[in-house]
C-alpha cells in the first residue's frame, strides 16, 4: 500500500436475494468432511413413504368403499428428501456454529420472547 493511500473507515455489506433463494424448512442434516476438508451438509425434511399405488372397493351400486394402500406392515418407510446441499470451509464453519450459538443464546435468555404469541383470536405481536 503507498503513503497516500489509507484503509477505508469501514466496509458497507449490501445484501441482494438471489432469484433462486427460496425458504426450506429443515427436519435434520446429514453430511461430514468431504474430501476437500469442506463441511459438507445435506438439509433434509422427512416424510412418509408414499405406497407404490393404492386401490379404492367399488360396491356393486357404483358407490365406493374403502381405500386399500399396499404396504409393508412389518416395516416403517421413511423417506428423506434432501432439499439443500451447503459446502463451508473451515472459517465459514466456524462463523456459522458462532452465529448460531449467539442466536440459540438469545432464544434460550430469560429476555427472549416471541416475536408473535398465538391466542384464541390468532396471532398478535
Amino acid at each position: 500500500m503507498s503513503q497516500d493511500k489509507h484503509p477505508p473507515l469501514r466496509i458497507r455489506y449490501e445484501y441482494e436475494q438471489d432469484s433462486h433463494a427460496t425458504l426450506n424448512y429443515a427436519h435434520g442434516v446429514w453430511g461430514g468432511i468431504n474430501p476437500h476438508g469442506e463441511v459438507e451438509m445435506h438439509f433434509y425434511t422427512e416424510g412418509d413413504k408414499l405406497p407404490p399405488y393404492s386401490e379404492q372397493i367399488v360396491a356393486p351400486d357404483g358407490s365406493f368403499g374403502h381405500e386399500l394402500a399396499h404396504t409393508d406392515d412389518s416395516t416403517k418407510v421413511v423417506v428423506r428428501r434432501v432439499h439443500s446441499k451447503l459446502l463451508l470451509n473451515y472459517h465459514t464453519a466456524r462463523a456459522v456454529m458462532e452465529w448460531l450459538e449467539d442466536k440459540l443464546e438469545t432464544l434460550e435468555s430469560e429476555d427472549a420472547s416471541p416475536l408473535f404469541t398465538e391466542s384464541e383470536n390468532g396471532f398478535h405481536q
